[in-house]
């Protein structure tokens, strides 16, 4: 049975990274760094907290200012503090209880964390997106973290660059062997060449080139942090939300969210979510609790079920005004199943989220429409309902306080582009797209990743979805005119993709369902594969559609298929 190893502290957090904040020398058998030119120590977080002074003051003593070691010379987001607490408890043999866990990772949260604008460039990796990311700002940086790890780790960071170049020196003595090789942190950084004299006395290691451009472009203080700290305003979530979303393959949801505080718990919050999936019709009730960090972002566990086996992650991004919660919830082993969300306060009036089809073609006469909701008008007449140039809303089907039912016709010549939907006086802006035809379609992810399982680890599932495209005023594909149409219903298939003389991956890797979603193989060797090979491997994925009146199109992606994460030492469950 294959498992993971779990600390809990009461906010779920998981298995222990193999790191710790090691700043003697390395071991023998690696090369000795040279020693980092240590500075004057002129700028540093106190801290306040006389809890976390109490927790971690044993290995981290605090200076006349109450600047503690190592601690005060940081700032991370909620995962990555973490990562750090976890990494005392299993290495260090912190004497950390639950209560003082949680309180110490709220306070360095908080008090040492990221600015909005900081986060955001990263919020990839706190939701466990998982996308094709190069880190543009030095090539053999990225290089070099980005071989074991993901770079957001990295860019989640501010550091002195004292506190950089212990980093380094941790990452030397827990790993020695990322000094050898090609890709060493001596030897190659990744495919980078050393600075300096190339191979001379003065030339720089990788390791040092990475320390240098890391220490100039993230800084501990910074204009953002410093404004961010002044500026920010209590929590006041409580009241109701509304819900828009979408779900790869499984297409728009629309529903409702209260939030209320939990008591004894700093910025914590119960909810009670319900949300539909428009083609469905499904409808799904979950309770959940979450914590804001740092005055902005949301961590939250919500599950359907009262054993909680069914529970749904929640990573999300409060807005500067708090109005707006926009992010992602996900489930899954490898948090691969997800729902892109946006929460809007519900106001006093009238609010528009958005519509059950997101495109309209010229021409189409009595087509029904849906729009949701907060607060719209139970009655209402077809003039208060704009759809924008071109498109008349001829009836008023039905209404709800959280949805209205219309029909549209669209008129033949009616331009193709966007438009705002409005409802007696409220709008979203680009609520839908008119259009004539269907260019193409084009398959998301356009590279999938699966890893087989089922046996001894857990199977990766990789959710298609095909989605419609008009290729806008200049009529070509993939510029930035193009018009998305929406998710369309595929004829999905899978085609080998070559790379050798003799392929059968196809035969083996796993099955593609009617609906776009890709179950993979078991793991381990299979006997029944010439030289008893396992069940990775690559395939191409196809959609085909033909639109109605319209002349077929195809779209393709790549399948990787690929070995299960064997260890799992990432940070998954901050805000249990």
């Amino acid at each position: 049975m294959f498992t993971r190893t779990r600390i809990i502290f009461g906010l779920g957090l998981a298995a222990p990274a193999l790191a710790i904040a090691l700043v003697g020398a390395s071991p023998a058998s690696a090369p000795t760094p040279a020693a980092p030119v240590m500075q004057q120590v002129v700028e540093g977080i106190p801290v306040t907290s006389a809890e976390v002074r109490q927790a971690c003051g044993a290995c981290h003593p605090s200076d006349a200012e109450g600047r503690m070691s190592r601690i005060s010379y940081r700032r991370a987001t909620p995962e990555n503090w973490e990562l750090t607490v976890k990494r005392m408890l299993a290495l260090n043999d912190a004497p950390l209880t639950t209560e003082q866990a949680r309180v110490v990772l709220k306070y360095l949260s908080d008090h040492h964390g990221l600015a909005p604008d900081e986060a955001k460039p990263v919020m990839f990796d706190a939701e466990r997106r998982l996308i094709d990311f190069t880190y543009a700002g030095d090539t053999q940086t990225h290089n070099l973290c980005n071989q074991c790890h993901s770079m957001g780790r990295v860019l989640s960071e501010r550091r002195t660059p004292e506190e950089w170049t212990l980093l380094i020196a941790m990452h030397r003595g827990v790993y020695p062997g990322i000094d050898g090789g090609s890709g060493g942190f001596r030897r190659g950084g990744g495919g980078g060449a050393r600075g300096g004299d190339a191979g001379g006395a003065n030339a720089k290691m990788p390791m040092d080139l990475a320390t240098d451009h890391l220490s100039r472009a993230f800084p501990l203080m910074s204009t953002e942090w410093a404004a961010w700290s002044a500026a920010r305003a209590p929590m006041r979530l409580t009241g109701r939300w509304a819900l828009s979303g979408h779900q790869p393959g499984l297409g728009p949801v629309y529903g409702e969210v209260t939030i209320e505080p939990q008591p004894g718990v700093a910025d914590g919050f119960v909810t009670k979510t319900t949300f539909t999936y428009v083609t469905s019709g499904r409808t799904v009730i979950r309770s959940g609790r979450g914590i804001v960090y740092t005055g902005f972002q949301w961590r939250g566990r919500a599950t359907e079920s009262a054993d909680g086996a069914d529970a749904w992650r929640e990573v999300a991004t409060i807005s500067r005004d708090q109005n707006e919660i926009a992010g992602r919830w996900f489930t899954g082993f490898y948090a691969e199943t997800g729902l892109d969300v946006t929460l809007r306060r519900v106001p006093p009036g009238v609010l528009v989220t958005g519509t059950d089809v997101p495109s309209l073609k010229t021409g189409t006469i009595g087509q029904t429409v849906r729009l949701y909701g907060a607060n719209l008008p139970m009655k209402i007449a077809p003039a208060d309902v704009v759809l924008g140039a071109g498109v008349t809303v001829t009836r008023v089907v039905a209404s709800t306080p959280t949805m209205l039912t219309v029909t549209v016709d669209v008129a033949g010549d009616a331009r193709v582009g966007p438009r705002d939907v409005l409802v007696a006086g409220a709008m979203r802006p680009a609520a839908l797209v008119v259009y004539d035809t269907v260019d193409g379609i084009r398959i998301t992810p356009r590279a999938g990743l699966a890893r087989v399982g089922g046996i001894v680890h857990p199977k990766m599932f990789q959710q298609f979805e095909a989605v419609a495209y008009h290729h806008g005023a200049d009529g070509k594909a993939g510029t930035d005119d193009d018009l998305m149409l929406g998710m369309v219903d595929a004829t999905w298939s899978m085609e080998e993709y070559s790379a050798t003389f003799v392929e059968d991956d196809i035969k083996y890797v796993g099955e593609l369902s009617a609906a776009g979603l890709f179950t993979p193989n078991v793991d381990g060797t299979n006997p029944e594969r010439s030289g008893n090979r396992n069940n990775i491997g690559d395939v191409w994925v196809t959609a085909d559609y033909t639109p109605p009146g319209g002349v077929p199109v195809r779209g393709r992606a790549h399948l990787l298929v690929t070995a299960p994460i064997y260890m799992d030492w990432s940070s998954t469950e901050v805000g249990k």
